[in-house]
């Protein structure tokens, strides 16, 4: 999947976020909070804050522990809540860290190119019947 759009809205707290299937028809709207899209927002138009904000904390503590972001998959919709991991390659071994959603996309679009985007089908199945 990747990052097809980001709505902000100024009149309301709730933003969303849509993910397309890269090589097919499918796409899905998640409801993310306004500092997460700003984040996501920031590093899609490749503005630079001058001092590490949340999610580029993030990114240089799994860089400094010697880990590597490899991508994030989303895993789950469950009673309108999607669950999300990190997955970090770390000394040989693939940890997996539990996310929000918007955190990975936020995370996964802070590298240039974006690491990629999982969705599991069963989420894409949930999603299009919702």
């Amino acid at each position: 999947m990747e990052l097809s759009r980001i709505i902000i809205s100024d009149l309301n707290e709730q933003q969303v976020v849509w993910l397309r299937e890269i090589d097919g028809p499918r796409s899905f709207a998640i409801v993310i909070g306004i500092f997460e899209a700003a984040s996501i927002n920031r590093h899609v138009k490749g503005e630079e804050a001058p001092r590490p904000l949340t999610h580029d904390l993030l990114c240089s503590v799994v860089e400094g522990l010697g880990g590597v972001l490899e991508d994030v998959v989303i895993t789950n919709l469950q009673d309108h809540t999607y669950y999300a991991l990190l997955r970090i390659r770390h000394n040989g071994d693939l940890v997996e860290i539990d996310s929000r959603p918007s955190d990975a996309i936020a995370l996964a679009v802070h590298y240039k190119p974006a690491l990629p985007i999982f969705v599991d089908d069963s989420v894409l199945e949930q999603a299009a019947n919702a």
